[in-house]
């Protein structure tokens, strides 16, 4: 009976470090998940949130789209296209 007790104790620490090494490998993943997400907020969605706010500003002082309305050939000519 002693002996049962001793192997089922063995088999409880090695399951008990089995489930500590998942554990920080789940960590390590979450870890990853979130710079993951944090790097593409950074690099897609908030430039992508940026560039309907600087266009404008951008093509006023380029003198783009202020012809008066004659068309979009004069806008064209003045990209140098």
């Amino acid at each position: 009976m002693n002996e049962q007790l001793d192997r089922i104790e063995l088999k409880l620490a090695e399951l008990t470090g089995k489930v500590d090494d998942v554990y920080k490998s789940s960590e390590r993943m979450r870890l990853y998940a979130k710079w993951t997400a944090i790097i593409t907020v950074a690099l897609i969605v908030i430039p992508l949130l940026i560039i309907p706010l600087v266009l404008p500003t951008f093509f006023a002082a380029e003198g783009i789209g202020t012809s008066g309305g004659t068309g979009g050939s004069d806008t064209l000519s003045q990209l140098g296209l």
